[in-house]
């Protein structure tokens, strides 16, 4: 049992970070996280401490953005009408990133948060996780905002850490539906930062990235990794790949902490992606990382957000990850208080009454189609396949 301290960066600011009210990525969804943690008496347990995050400064920004994309940002939050220059040149507009006042300032808070959350466990004996609900914008380019992601959070808690110990070796590991292309393409060439992904396919979603053979280039060949998977994957076979790559990847690159990005759009009901997991996944996931981090990264573990488009799943999902950080078992039910604020809050959804859901409707449709699920386990079975004869042995030899 550890008795260290886990950091959870909240604030109701994180609101502002709103790309508006038909925008899949609604900030309504940390609203319910952390009012879920709070009704199931996480909030109470006597290893948290609740962290208010700073505004990122534009020399830490720069660790990551160029200087002209962080002023066009600031241009446009302070006047989104400005057309000085093409927003579009950004990736700022009309689609996935919609122009709003004060976005450079809400994006620059979510930036900062992660920064504090990698500070605290890196510099502090008495916090061995910290988490940032708000963070986990992975998508986001040096140059160029895409995929609801303005500024990279991601990079900038990595460039801090690397400020604070210069050879500091660092796994980051992201589990949301989309391929981490920011964060890949930004440590491309860095042997430092091993990038490890598992996501839908591009074949079948954006970004269109994240193939086996994206492996890093010069100096930083062989520490990209990514697992496409096939649509439909279910608990079982996810689950056999996890612990069938993951933690032996860990152990072998040896890392100072473990960073990981937590979307939970892999769910079988989101609206954007098309996966086949339940959120009983991800209480098996989130002790699979606990332990990684415990045995294999000196007990360092930074905790972000990520994708996840039902605002009924992701608060449950990230219950499950905030309380396995905890030591805590959590009943399978939900306080009817929190019930009563999803029906008010989130009419459009149905209203859930268990904690996590179980994949039984997945595994039903998988049985139904013997031919794609034998397909799929293969498919699945190369991945493992790829990892031990390609991956391993690249990382292995350095």
């Amino acid at each position: 049992m550890d008795s260290k301290k886990v950091g959870l960066i909240y604030t109701e600011e994180y609101q502002k970070y709103n790309f508006g009210s038909k925008h899949p990525l609604r900030p309504l969804r940390l609203m319910l996280t952390y009012s879920l943690f709070e009704k199931l008496g996480l909030l109470k347990n006597k290893r948290v401490e609740i962290i208010k995050p700073r505004l990122c400064t534009i020399e830490e920004l720069e660790m990551v953005h160029t200087p002209n994309y962080i002023k066009a940002v600031k241009k446009l939050s302070d006047d989104p009408n400005d057309r000085t220059f093409k927003p579009i040149a950004y990736g700022l507009g009309p689609g996935d990133n919609p122009i709003f006042k004060g976005m450079y300032e809400a994006s620059a808070l979510v930036c900062g948060a992660s920064l504090v959350a990698a500070e605290i466990v890196w510099k502090y004996d008495d916090f061995n996780v910290a988490f940032n609900p708000a963070g986990g914008l992975h998508h986001a380019m040096k140059d160029r905002a895409s995929g609801f992601c303005i500024f990279n959070d991601i990079a900038v808690a990595i460039k801090h850490l690397k400020k604070l110990k210069k050879d500091i070796k660092i796994v980051y590991l992201d589990i949301d539906c989309h391929h981490g292309d920011g964060v890949q393409w930004l440590f491309y060439d860095d042997p430092n930062v091993l990038t490890i992904s598992f996501h839908e396919s591009g074949k079948f979603l954006f970004p269109g990235t994240g193939e086996i053979k994206e492996t890093g280039e010069g100096k930083g060949k062989g520490y990209s990794i990514n697992f496409p998977l096939l649509p439909g994957t279910n608990n079982k076979m996810y689950l056999n790949l996890f612990r069938k790559t993951a933690p032996k990847l860990i152990e072998v690159y040896q890392p100072d902490i473990l960073i990981t990005q937590l979307g939970v759009d892999t769910h079988f009901k989101d609206p954007l992606t098309q996966m086949g997991l339940s959120i009983q996944v991800y209480r098996d996931l989130a002790q699979t990382l606990k332990t990684c981090a415990k045995e294999y990264c000196q007990n360092k573990w930074l905790a972000l957000g990520g994708g996840g488009y039902l605002m009924t799943v992701v608060p449950r999902a990230w219950t499950l990850f905030f309380a396995k950080m905890l030591d805590v078992e959590l009943e399978n039910e939900l306080p009817e208080s929190w019930r009563q604020e999803v029906k008010e809050k989130v009419p459009y959804e149905e209203t859930p009454y268990m904690l996590w859901d179980r994949g039984d409707k997945i595994e039903v449709e998988l049985l139904a189609n013997p031919e794609i699920s034998k397909k799929m386990i293969e498919y699945n079975k190369s991945l493992i396949d790829i990892c031990e004869n390609e991956f391993l042995p690249k990382l292995i030899k350095t």
